[in-house]
């Protein structure tokens, strides 16, 4: 019987102690840190590692079933240490055997392999600090493996559910980023997949991918023969055989690439020499990302797999982006929103490189000397499944036969002499019928890839306030490292000084810059303009910020009336209900703020600090059931709610008192 197995340990690695740092925290405002801001402050950045190795235990999290085996290590960010086809022993994530951290992250240590989970922005702040997790079984048998924390920098909630099911050979893992603050956040989304390289190894995007582009796509390429010049390398001038970006071995220099315009869900890498391999899936409408990137295979390169490995070689990395398709690529998260999204991974072996790829099965399909080569793979036993070939609607192969993952299939098919690959249509079905797979190969129209981004020019020089505002948004929203939105907001000012968009934007610039005297002004004079001819405002932005502005200086009574006014705006209506009910609670207020929590609520279930405060309040009310349950329902949606956990506990003893006739104990009140 299929079964999932989760348990916990300690391993002893080899380990390269980091240096505590001894002075203070870096105040650098310019630091420049992948492509966006480099800014640390009041996070101390770790400077030293030591040069010797030391035997470490360090605490690990196992999930596995017939097919993978993981090994996850909370005590660094929560990162998949080991990802191994149980089936043939190949591992198909990187497996580190030290841990060697380099000074390549944010705030300093950064070790490379295995899986790491980035945001809000890449590298991950926190990727070397210690995570809370829990393990939790699902009633479908599988094991997920929850990892949380409260990231350093804007202190949002990320979350991380690493999961097997029986049967199935693919690990998935469930990403949720939920801004537990009042003010709009940014953040982009990678999983950082290390995979081991040599010389016959290659990488693989869906066929679609016609060009690639650079961080902030500030370069350009075609895809997968360069044909013009990439990271200072001039790809023309090579042989068409080292042209390749597919290939580890062409790629002298180091380069990242990132995939455009796909409308596949795939990607991943082949190593030819264990015919093995790795694929990932997600859907490519909110995750889009798809990401190469080498130290290089040359010297520097070999520079680096030695400062970051002792005996295990060079790698690359296979990147998967959720809610971006670039580094820095931003997307918004509202006041209290969480956004979710899921990726997998699973092995492959013997098909070669997957020309398409899902959940439930990897297909290659490829043109060799009148032949037509078809690989499958599967994530899970389809025994009796049938596989078809056709050419306008004619049978070339139609075969059963039993599939699993450790069980592919691979047969070459004779073609008529002038078949194309684009006449042929691949198809995979259960022995019920159901499609796994189906695929046929498109013609790829690839031209001149287009132009690279460019740099947005002075304030003065741009024409219209229109311009101006969404420049500086772009500036803000992209966190760009040297470049300030504030002058190009001030010069939409400048030129009319009633301006909604740029004076709410100043607003909140100097919000979250704690100057409150000047936030209130320029959101004042936005609310002027938008409610100059009508009292109720398109957009509540700039009455929302006015409310909380409001609050940091103590004017809670205006601030009340400005949140009412917000919540008359479906956009901004969850996080002002939100606001007005701290206000009551503070207040003492219960009712009221009861009331309110369930119209935020209502606009926003996954508001997590609003179902706590919720239960807090509940029991408080002595209506101790609600607040069990209302705790219960937070820590079935986030298992590693401390807040929803310790209401649990005061209302399970509140509970546990009135039943006994006691009173409970003071500080439950």
């Amino acid at each position: 019987m299929s079964e999932v197995r989760a348990w916990h340990d300690q391993v002893v690695i080899p380990t390269y102690p980091e240096q505590k740092p001894e002075r203070s925290p870096m105040f650098l405002e310019k630091r420049v840190y992948q492509g966006s801001s480099g800014r640390v402050y009041p996070n101390p950045v770790t400077d030293r590692v030591a040069d010797e190795k030391v035997d470490r235990e360090w605490q690990a999290v196992h999930l596995e079933n017939e097919y993978v085996r993981l090994m996850i290590l909370p005590q660094i960010g929560g990162r998949i240490h080991v990802g191994q086809d149980v089936t043939n022993g190949y591992h198909f994530f990187y497996r580190q055997r030290v841990i060697k951290p380099a000074l390549v992250g944010l705030l300093g240590p950064w070790i490379s392999g295995g899986v790491e989970f980035n945001t809000p922005q890449h590298h991950r702040p926190s990727t070397y600090m210690p995570v809370d997790w829990t393990i939790v079984a699902g009633a479908d048998g599988s094991q997920t493996v929850w990892l949380s924390e409260h990231e350093p920098m804007g202190r949002m909630k990320i979350m991380v559910g690493i999961r097997l099911h029986p049967g199935r050979s693919y690990v998935e893992a469930e990403a949720r980023v939920y801004n537990r603050t009042p003010l709009t956040q940014t953040f982009l989304w990678w999983a950082n997949v290390g995979v081991r390289v040599h010389d016959q190894y290659e990488v693989f995007f869906p066929p679609d991918v016609w060009y690639v582009a650079d961080h902030a796509k500030r370069a350009m390429s075609s895809f997968p023969l360069a044909r013009g010049a990439y990271y200072g390398v001039d790809y023309a001038a090579r042989p068409e055989g080292e042209r390749d970006l597919r290939w580890y071995r062409n790629i002298p220099v180091p380069t990242s690439y990132m995939a455009m315009g796909s409308r596949q869900d795939f990607l991943g890498g082949y190593d030819h020499v264990a015919r093995a391999g790795v694929v990932h899936v997600a859907d490519h409408r909110v995750a889009p990302g798809k990401k190469l990137w080498t130290w290089g295979n040359h010297e520097f390169g070999y520079a680096w797999d030695r400062n970051l490995t002792d005996e295990d070689g060079p790698y690359v990395e296979l990147m998967a982006g959720g809610y971006s398709d670039n580094q820095p690529d931003f997307s918004f998260l509202q006041p209290y929103e969480t956004k979710s999204f899921r990726q997998y991974w699973y092995p492959i072996r013997e098909i070669g490189p997957a020309t398409h790829a899902n959940l439930e099965a990897a297909a290659s399909l490829r043109l060799e000397h009148g032949t037509a080569r078809v690989g499958v793979a599967v994530t899970s036993p389809q025994p009796g499944a049938a596989v078809a070939l056709q050419r306008h609607g004619r049978a070339l192969l139609s075969q059963r036969v039993d599939l699993a993952p450790d069980k592919p299939f691979l047969i070459d098919v004779p073609l008529p002499s002038d078949a194309v690959e684009t006449e042929l249509h691949l198809t995979v079905r259960a022995a019920d019928g159901r499609a796994l797979l189906a695929y046929q190969p498109e013609r790829v129209e690839g031209g001149e890839p287009p132009a690279p981004a460019s740099e947005p020019p002075p304030p003065a020089e741009i024409a219209s306030s229109d311009e101006l505002f969404i420049t500086g948004l772009h500036l803000d929203q992209y966190r760009h490292p040297t470049r300030s939105p504030e002058p190009y907001w001030r010069e939409a000012v400048r030129r009319d000084p009633g301006d909604s968009r740029s004076n709410a934007a100043l607003g909140g610039w100097h919000l979250r810059r704690g100057e409150f005297a000047l936030a209130e002004r320029h959101l004042r004079n936005a609310i002027d303009r938008l409610t100059g001819r009508n009292p109720n405002p398109y957009d509540g932005e700039a009455l929302y910020l006015l409310g909380v502005t409001l609050r940091h200086l103590g004017r809670d009574d205006e601030a009340y009336d400005i949140f009412y006014k917000a919540t008359w705006n479906q956009a901004w209506a969850g996080a002002a209900y939100h606001a007005l009910a701290e206000i009551d609670a503070a207040r003492k207020r219960y009712d009221r703020a009861l009331t309110h929590l369930d119209q935020s609520l209502a606009r926003n279930a996954d508001d997590l600090k609003a179902r706590d405060l919720r239960a807090a309040l509940l029991r408080r009310a002595s209506r101790t059931e609600d607040a069990l349950r209302e705790a219960e329902g937070t820590l079935a949606r986030d298992p590693l709610d401390l807040w929803a956990a310790l209401e649990q506990w005061w209302a399970a003893q509140q509970s546990a008192c009135e039943l006994h006739g006691r009173q409970p104990d003071a500080a439950s009140g």
